[in-house]
């Protein structure tokens, strides 16, 4: 269960940020969207809004490299340069180290997990451990020593073996998970559940799908969350067969062709098909069926739709962490609401499966059933930095029976029409677009 992350010195973000899934105290609307492990609370969505160029896609790229490097730092060479992209619009921060820290809880511990980094070294890294008592650490490095407590889980000749074996751009907790000891392989268990996809670039999740359909029981659900979509589909089957050197274009190089068909050799390759109902000439409904290829005919919000739902269906079943930039795009806004309602119905979500989604899509703020701590914002700051808030911190002064208040805004308020008055800010301020609709049509008469 993710609690919080927080993010500095990273592409548009310059000072820290924090996107919190801690529910914010007082506030009652939808319950069913806390979800609880141990004494533990978090919400099971968060939404993020902002104008184009304000950061979102960053503070979600930021979560993304971290579950990156958590799996891939330990297993690269000693030359490999880190993905250091620090914020280049303040003085100094280009020669700042970027710093990543991710709170969760597994079991019935509360763990926090942080690092610094430049694009040589590891600076610093550190883990902590909240159990019954107070925090404790479990390690703490800065540069080359690596200070470990005796409340580490695992050998000590092993945890001693790793330390000796990190590298200065590995991060230690890889190291540790590399040589199995006993409480790095349980957090990277978690993060195996953390997962991001980029909303405008699915094509890649298809193969994930794809690996799901094998099973026969996530075959059924993913044709169930198909089906809730209304898309018309009669049903949806999945061939696969071994890879043929036939297939590869005929005007490929024939040393091309060869070394690819080497590759190949041996590989399953597949095809989607949509299955859709045939009408009579009085255009009634028959028994028949007619079949095609769904990347050749269906629409590309059906496809998108395919491709995320073994995603979607994955963390739902595991209780995963999944993370989606432009969630809504080419999707129906009802396509949309529908994925996002199955990780809010404890129903459908009964293993406390999180989503973290960036949007522009307004229609959410009216008909989703999102509280307001699920609804953040991000906009640049007067330094072009990227600052992140939410829509719970908000409070409005008026009069009250005569005396000058503070109060939250009620949940039953329009937040829609309120966030496009520009009242929650992080919308685009843009010029004077008929200005720019003369100044064209001139140009036009002097061609």
């Amino acid at each position: 269960m993710l609690l919080e992350f927080k993010v500095s010195n990273y592409r548009s973000i310059g000072e820290e940020q924090t996107l919190s899934l801690i529910p914010a105290p007082k506030q009652k609307d939808h319950p069913q969207n806390i979800i609880t492990r141990a004494k533990y609370q978090a919400l099971n969505a968060i939404s993020l809004y902002g104008p184009n160029g304000g950061g979102k896609s960053n503070i979600l790229k930021s979560m993304s490299l971290l579950d990156m490097l958590v799996h891939m730092s330990a297993r690269t060479s000693s030359t490999t340069r880190l993905p250091y992209d620090p914020f280049l619009l303040r003085e100094g921060w280009s020669d700042k180290p970027t710093t990543f820290e991710i709170s969760f809880v597994i079991s019935e511990n509360r763990y926090r997990y942080g690092i610094e980094f430049n694009a040589f070294d590891i600076q610093k890294e550190w883990l902590f451990r909240k159990s019954a008592g107070r925090e404790v650490n479990l390690f703490i490095r800065e540069g080359d020593t690596i200070d470990v407590s005796s409340g580490y889980y695992g050998s000590k000749k092993i945890i001693d073996a790793a330390i000796e074996a990190t590298r200065t751009n590995a991060l230690f907790l890889s190291t540790c998970d590399i040589l199995n000891v006993e409480e790095a392989k349980s957090i990277m268990r978690w993060f195996r559940h953390f997962s991001m996809i980029d909303g405008l670039n699915t094509e890649i999740e298809e193969i994930k799908t794809v690996e799901l359909w094998q099973d026969e029981e996530y075959r059924e659900k993913i044709k169930q969350y198909l089906a809730s979509l209304s898309l018309n589909i009669l049903d949806v089957d999945v061939t696969t067969k071994e890879f043929e050197e036939s297939e590869l274009p005929d005007n490929m190089p024939n040393g091309m062709k060869s070394e690819l068909a080497k590759t190949l050799k041996g590989k399953q390759s597949y095809t989607v098909f949509a299955k859709h109902r045939l009408y009579d000439s009085e255009t009634n409904p028959t028994a028949k069926a007619h079949s095609w290829k769904w990347e050749e005919r269906e629409s590309s919000g059906a496809k998108k739709a395919f491709q995320l739902s073994g995603p979607v269906l994955w963390a739902l079943a595991n209780g995963g962490v999944l993370i989606i930039d432009e969630i809504e795009a080419k999707l129906h806004p009802v396509m949309t609401l529908n994925t996002i309602d199955a990780f809010l119905d404890k129903e459908s979500n009964p293993n406390n499966a999180q989503l973290i989604f960036a949007t522009h899509d307004t229609n959410l703020l009216s008909y989703s059933k999102l509280r307001r701590d699920q609804i953040c914002f991000a906009e640049k700051n007067k330094w072009e930095s990227t600052e992140l808030y939410s829509l719970s911190d908000f409070v409005y002064f008026g009069d009250k029976n005569g005396e000058f208040k503070s109060e939250k805004e009620r949940p039953d308020t329009d937040k829609e029409k309120r966030y496009f008055e520009g009242r929650y800010g992080a919308i685009p301020a843009l010029g004077n677009f008929q200005k720019f609709i003369r100044n064209t049509q001139w140009l036009k008469e002097e061609l």
